[in-house]
């Protein structure tokens, strides 16, 4: 049994679903988690408030209550693959994930995460992603290393004054598209089902990318996107709408949800580039991933 080392946490919500206890809503709220299983959290006090009081098979919801719970899972899957330090001072830290490695604790995953590893590293315990990356996607991922400046970071991401260009090798299908030829689309992105994917729909755009033919080979081109906003899978779906689905990827356009991973196919989305002003120094920051995808 694989447990997570930090608590993960949740805001109860301002209006109750119809539960009567916390227990209630956890069930509620992670259906594909058994009933048994909370219940069991709860019994053994893996499960509290925000001041550290443990939560009991009583407990009563309380409206936006910070309630901590610990993760397991039973056989966690081992990400073979290395994570490397680019930047690291006082302020932040930079590094590159691998494909496969999530960034935070999920699913399958507690202990095999690019925060826990770093925070195993370099010993900070304090070290906190500012922004997500998929687990497929590779590339540059941006660490607050402390928590009193922590939130100056997530505000750049959350208000979109970070600059950021990925890299992606897409299947054409025939439909080759010109050597530097460009589009920018925006359109609009919401929750689909299952709820971990997400589907275009009509109403006002809440996504945005700049996308950009570097390369062509074959049946598959190379492209540089440059997503505005940061919707989640927004790249992805953005080359789908173009025609061009990424390479290896189990989620668009068909869920292949139950594939295992193939280490030997990894999902062709590199995060290749961040660029900001810092919100402490206000110097800017510019990092750029060694790693480049390439058609050959």
């Amino acid at each position: 049994m694989a447990i997570a080392p930090y608590p993960s946490k949740l805001s109860l919500p301002q209006q109750n679903p119809g539960v009567r206890t916390v227990l209630e809503f956890l069930i509620l709220k992670f259906p594909a988690i058994p009933s048994e299983v909370w219940q069991q959290r709860v019994a053994d006090g893996k499960v509290h408030w925000h001041d550290g009081c443990l939560i009991n098979a009583q407990s009563a919801f309380v409206a936006q209550q910070r309630v901590y719970y610990y993760r397991e899972v039973v056989s966690e899957p081992i990400i073979p693959f290395a994570e490397h330090i680019v930047f690291q001072d006082e302020l932040i830290l930079v590094a590159y994930k691998p494909h496969f490695l999530p960034v935070m604790p999920g699913g399958q995953h507690v202990e095999e995460c690019l925060q826990n590893r770093l925070r195993l590293t370099t010993g900070n315990q304090q070290l906190q992603a500012v922004h997500r990356i998929d687990k497929g996607t590779a590339g540059l991922v941006l660490f607050a290393a402390k928590s009193e400046t922590r939130p100056h970071y997530h505000r750049l991401f959350a208000s979109h004054q970070v600059s950021k260009t990925y890299q992606a090798i897409a299947y054409t299908n025939g439909n080759t598209p010109l050597h530097n030829q460009q589009w920018e689309i925006k359109n609009r992105i919401e929750k689909s089902e299952p709820r971990f994917l997400m589907h275009i729909v009509k109403g006002p755009a809440n996504s945005h990318s700049h996308i950009r033919c570097l390369q062509r080979a074959a049946d598959k081109a190379l492209f540089e996107l440059s997503p505005i906003t940061g919707k989640t899978h927004q790249l992805r779906l953005h080359m789908q709408s173009l025609g061009w689905p990424l390479l290896h990827d189990n989620y668009y356009p068909t869920l292949l949800r139950n594939k295992p991973d193939d280490f030997s196919k990894p999902l062709q989305l590199l995060a290749q580039q961040l660029q900001f002003i810092d919100p402490i120094t206000q110097q800017k920051r510019y990092f750029s991933s060694n790693t480049e995808l390439s058609l050959d």
